[in-house]
């Protein structure tokens, strides 16, 4: 399996390359030259156990890997997750859960990055040489990003997150972590603007290559594949309970990362007849996909910071495909969104659905939840299950809803809505750890000399 760029102007290159260069050089998405057709593999993987599931998927992927060594990768990555199952499904009332967040650091981020920590070291150990990891977070990609490398020989990592703008407690996850290798940055803009810090320090291929930077955020590949896993495990394990032919899947959505794996797993084979794609105020891609312009508006604060995001990154991949994978026709969609903060697009996409779920209607689904099934949701999660249930159909078609993480990250959103906060003693015990964070300006030339003073 080679790797293309979404605008064109790259030589194919294989799964491990792909892995080590994240953004591709001509400020494109790496994606593969083809989708495998699994639809005929369905039934022989239906019993499957994650972790050979994720073998399965993984291995028509990541083809210049040894099976040996990916089915090591694989069970050293899932080893660190509190449930057996990985991601198990619960039935609450009438919707189905996918529990993403057994993982170290209680988010569905821990699924991709265990695994893209694990494959990091084992390609250096391969190859020699350092990784300068460069990040950007809205909450949760940095503590997952953080545990799946920290400690580990010749890696770095460097986190930027928008300065008082994620949760106290994914303040504390990714801060309290004072490993030698890890470099925590708060700053002082938004998570677009530590996004767009990223980028533009990526689409320098001169100053990327002498430093050695790789990316942990969604660009990078292996993120979106280890994600697209899931979505087959949950319909199997639905399927297995209601004998249903399809299912839908509502996914909270900010960067687009997680929707574009259930998307792309659709296009390979998995029977999902809707995505249901779920926003809070922060709603430029519902809007894209009601109306067909994707234009950016402000940040705005919610009780689900992980998804306060304008500019997503992962939808310039949709994009590749929604042109019909027209690379030169796709770049100018991008240096137009570039220069103007919009783009239209003609048309429909029947696989989804979309809509907002605003912090009344979030703090009302948490209460309801709690209430009468006795189950409690984080903000993220409760917008996904907001807009998952104005979808419910007479059909009888199954609903997953994805659970992001675990309520506990947002005790305040969970006490504002029950009355009652929510605990977790991993994070618990965070509340008086010591923490290292250098707060910096939102200047990319300050963020590069802070890079080189530390590499």
């Amino acid at each position: 399996m080679k790797y293309i760029s979404t605008r064109g102007k790259m030589e194919p290159i294989g799964f491990l390359d792909a892995v080590m260069t994240g953004l591709a050089p001509d400020g494109g998405l790496l994606l593969p030259e083809e989708l495998p057709d699994i639809a005929s593999r369905l039934e022989t993987w239906s019993k499957l156990s994650y972790q050979d599931l994720a073998f399965e998927i993984m291995s028509l992927f990541a083809t210049d890997i040894p099976a040996d060594d990916l089915k090591i990768l694989i069970e050293k990555s899932y080893s660190t997750f509190r449930s057996p199952e990985v991601a198990p499904v619960v039935p609450v009332g009438e919707l189905f859960i996918l529990e993403l967040w057994h993982g170290p650091t209680l988010a569905f981020k821990d699924v991709a990055l265990q695994f893209l920590g694990n494959l990091f070291e084992y390609i250096l150990q391969k190859r020699g040489g350092e990784l300068n990891i460069l990040g950007a977070t809205s909450g949760d990609t940095g503590s997952a990003a953080i545990y799946g490398v920290r400690g580990k020989e010749n890696i770095n990592i460097f986190i930027m997150h928008p300065k008082g703008r994620t949760s106290p407690v994914q303040e504390r996850q990714m801060t309290s972590v004072l490993d030698d290798n890890v470099f925590n940055l708060a700053v002082e803009g938004t998570f677009d603007d530590c996004q767009h810090l990223m980028k533009t320090i990526f689409a320098d291929v001169d100053f990327k290559t002498g430093h050695s930077l790789g990316s942990v955020n969604s660009v990078n590949w292996a993120r979106v594949l280890a994600q697209t896993v899931y979505y087959f495990y949950a319909f199997f394990r639905v399927q297995e309970r209601t004998g249903a032919a399809e299912v839908r899947f509502s996914v909270p959505t900010g960067n687009f990362g997680d929707i574009l794996a259930g998307y792309l797993a659709v296009q390979m084979g998995l029977p999902a007849g809707k995505l249901i794609l779920a926003t809070n105020e922060n709603n430029i891609l519902s809007r894209f996909f009601n109306t067909g312009e994707y234009s950016v508006g402000k940040v705005v604060p919610t009780l689900s910071p992980s998804m306060d995001i304008q500019v997503a990154s992962n939808f310039e991949r949709y994009l590749y495909y929604r042109t019909g994978k027209n690379s030169e026709k796709l770049a100018e969609m991008m240096s137009c969104f570039s220069q103007t903060g919009a783009v239209t697009v003609e048309g429909a996409d029947e696989l989804f659905a979309a809509g907002e779920g605003n912090t009344e209607q979030t703090l009302s689904v948490i209460r309801r939840y709690s209430e009468e099934y006795g189950y409690t949701l984080d903000p993220h999660t409760a917008v996904g299950v907001a807009v998952a249930e104005r979808f419910q159909t007479s059909e009888n078609i199954p609903t997953v809803c994805l659970a992001t993480a675990h309520p506990a990250k947002f005790t305040d959103a969970i006490e504002q809505a029950t009355g009652t906060a929510a605990h977790h003693p991993v994070l618990d015990a965070l509340a008086d750890a010591e923490t290292r964070c250098d707060t910096i300006a939102n200047d990319e030339a300050a963020v590069r000399d802070y890079l080189v003073s530390k590499i």
